[in-house]
């Protein structure tokens, strides 16, 4: 197992993490995610100069509530504190709808980085934002959130690294001080849940970012089941399709960091069981594997040219010594024609295996040709004037005329730079 580098990492003007030396580039995926989540808490925080009208609402903080069992439960974050989530009580006619909304923030694969990652907000609840801003799909505003601003909104703090299907069984016992708790976190959060009214849910929708997304897609049969058959209950991945992808010099880098991942923290318990009879358990945590056991609707929101994948999959940490691909992969304009013909060929994958749920009516898609990450927890992603849009449609419509049975789309953007209502990202600017 790789040891901490010397100096963790360092945050740069542009809220990006960046590592002063990576001893592997599995050990770099670990926290990269990381930075997005600073990113994206940035961008939550950060008033709409154009939209003044929206920031008294898109901006009311949120408080965190601490699980209040966690110690009877043994639902631990990874340095043994209690887990935590902000909810928002639902009003009008959402008062019995619930939304909950799972963080990102990568995953940890060895001692090593798991030790690291529990003196952050991503392994302790001592390190958690006490109030955050709810925006986007958790917006109070209808202007920003017309279809779900007066449901109960739930933000689950991520804080085991497994995407909530850590086993304590694994945990190693040489008083190193970690706790894999990952799915007793997931099943304790949902049981307060209920007891705080979500038992008496009309509609009710789990939906994640990121890793978020991936814990989305394994809990989501699992969800299903704490409402009766009546209740119309779907789930919704924002950037969780993560691919098995060879990266620039033909490793399978995120084949190898997820093997060690389901090693580490005995992620197979919480996995299909008819998925991890038929192949190796690590690949059952891939998502073209969950999604093919799921039965319960599900709806992608993904980026086909996802900067996280990219920077992490295709171009990660050490597979680029000569810094070819350095201008690039922070920026999607300095691409020369030879990686976009690379990057391109990203695309066609991630759609090659979506097309394999073309003829399941259930499951909805938008996967527009933006460099950007997660795109439903902010306003200027999800819905407003100048939102990403395919067919005239934002993010948020989309979603809505799925979740409502309204029509079930599978909108797939056309190749980059076709759509000019990207949100790309630029992490060369200060």
């Amino acid at each position: 197992m790789p040891s901490p580098p010397s100096s963790f990492a360092t945050i740069s003007r542009n809220r990006t993490v960046f590592s002063r030396k990576w001893t592997n580039k599995e050990y770099a995926i670990a926290f990269t995610s990381f930075s997005f989540t600073l990113i994206l808490f940035s961008l939550t925080r950060r008033p709409n100069l154009q939209e003044p009208s929206r920031i008294s609402s898109s901006n009311h903080l949120v408080p965190l509530t601490l699980l209040s069992n966690a110690t009877q439960r043994g639902a631990l974050c990874l340095d043994g504190s209690a887990p935590g989530y902000h909810f928002q009580k639902g009003f009008g006619s959402g008062y019995q709808n619930w939304l909950l909304h799972i963080e990102g923030g990568g995953w940890c694969e060895s001692v090593a980085s798991c030790y690291q990652r529990k003196m952050t907000a991503l392994g302790s609840s001592k390190h958690m934002e006490t109030e955050v801003p709810f925006s986007g799909i958790l917006s109070s505003d209808p202007s920003q959130n017309p279809y779900f601003f007066n449901w109960n909104k739930v933000r689950i703090h991520y804080c085991d690294g497994a995407s909530f299907a850590g086993h304590q069984e694994s945990e190693i016992k040489d008083g190193n001080g970690l706790f894999f708790r990952g799915q007793i976190i997931w099943e304790a959060i949902m049981d307060e849940l209920l007891s705080i009214g979500m038992s008496k849910a009309k509609q009710a929708l789990l939906s994640g970012c990121s890793a978020g997304g991936l814990a989305t897609l394994i809990h989501c049969d699992d969800f299903r089941k704490y409402f009766s058959k009546d209740i119309n209950v779907k789930c919704l991945a924002d950037a969780g399709f993560f691919l098995d992808e060879e990266d620039a010099i033909r490793n399978r880098t995120m084949r190898s960091f997820y093997h060690d991942v389901v090693q580490l923290q005995g992620v197979a318990k919480s996995l299909h069981k008819d998925c991890i009879a038929r192949i190796e358990p690590f690949k059952c945590l891939f998502p073209l594997e969950i999604v093919k056991n799921i039965k319960t609707p599900v709806f992608f929101v993904h980026p086909a040219y996802d900067f996280w994948q990219i920077q992490n999959i295709l171009v990660p940490h050490g597979s680029d010594p000569h810094g070819y691909w350095k201008s690039c992969r922070l920026n999607i304009p300095n691409c020369n024609a030879d990686q976009f013909d690379v990057l391109h060929g990203f695309r066609k994958s991630l759609l090659k295996r979506l097309n394999e749920f073309q003829q399941r009516k259930e499951i909805g898609m938008f996967i527009n040709s933006c460099f950007i990450h997660c795109q439903t927890a902010m306003g200027e992603t999800w819905h407003s004037h100048n939102s990403p849009k395919i067919n005239d449609k934002t993010i948020a419509e989309t979603v809505a005329d799925w979740y409502f049975d309204r029509k079930v789309l599978k909108l797939i953007d056309c190749p980059y730079p076709c759509n000019p209502t990207c949100r790309n990202m630029d992490f060369t600017r200060k």
